[in-house]
């Protein structure tokens, strides 16, 4: 199992909070203290329940089972998007649908029909339209990518979401509250801690340190989708008896 250092995270800036005029209640287990009036985190807690996290999406990975990568903010969705991307895990990186959850089957309408006019314009289906009828399709396939594109994977509600900034995310994290599914969570010290079942107290604002645990999250995951290969291979070494 994937696992990070304190000096790492030192490094990456997760250390540092918000003011502490901004401190939800919550979060006061996982600081340190503060500095110039700065919230700083414990890392070794930091260690510890990203240690847990990543234990957590490898199991689920491993099972087959997605985790849905989730982050709008600027700072957040390229990261977000290429880690995703990177080990084929659903995303929202961008502003989050009311209803992704809660309303998933309208939702997946949606993503079936912009999988439709996609497959039509590739399959060239689409040229007994009008140049200015092809024109509409295009936009609507356009829209329909930029809103839905990184579920396109996702058939059937996800059994975990990662989210940068849980604070940021509250319709994301509510609605996942909601219906029972497991939040993980880099969460600074604003974040309500409460709502999230595997919470990562760190800085969510510096691209290293959102970098940094999103990436390992995502390693995790990669490791959990080789799991059931591996243990085929174990089980079944053809290439090594020559056995066709």
């Amino acid at each position: 199992m994937a696992t990070t250092d304190i000096q790492t995270l030192f490094e990456a800036g997760a250390h540092f909070g918000y003011v502490r005029a901004r401190r939800h209640p919550t979060a006061a287990t996982y600081l340190f203290g503060t500095k110039d009036r700065t919230d700083i985190f414990n890392l070794e807690e930091t260690t510890k329940r990203l240690d847990a996290a990543n234990a957590f999406v490898t199991s689920l990975s491993a099972s087959g089972k997605h985790v849905l990568f989730v982050g709008g903010k600027h700072e957040a969705t390229g990261i977000v998007k290429d880690a995703a991307t990177g080990v084929g895990a659903p995303y929202v990186a961008g502003r989050w649908i009311g209803g992704t959850l809660t309303n998933f089957k309208n939702i997946r309408k949606r993503i079936d029909r912009m999988e439709k006019l996609m497959s039509e314009r590739e399959n060239g289906e689409l040229e007994k339209y009008t140049k200015r009828e092809r024109l509409m399709i295009d936009r609507e396939i356009d829209e329909l990518s930029l809103r839905f594109g990184g579920l396109a994977r996702m058939t059937d509600l996800p059994q975990a979401l990662f989210i940068v900034d849980t604070r940021h995310e509250h319709t994301a994290v509510a609605e996942a509250n909601q219906l029972g599914i497991p939040v993980i969570g880099l969460s600074s010290s604003d974040c309500d801690f409460s709502l999230v079942q595997y919470p990562i107290p760190g800085n969510d604002t510096s691209v290293r340190s959102i970098g940094l645990v999103c990436n390992t999250i995502a390693n995790a995951y990669a490791e959990g989708k080789r799991a059931p290969q591996e243990k085929s291979e174990i089980r079944n070494p053809k290439s090594e008896t020559g056995q066709a």
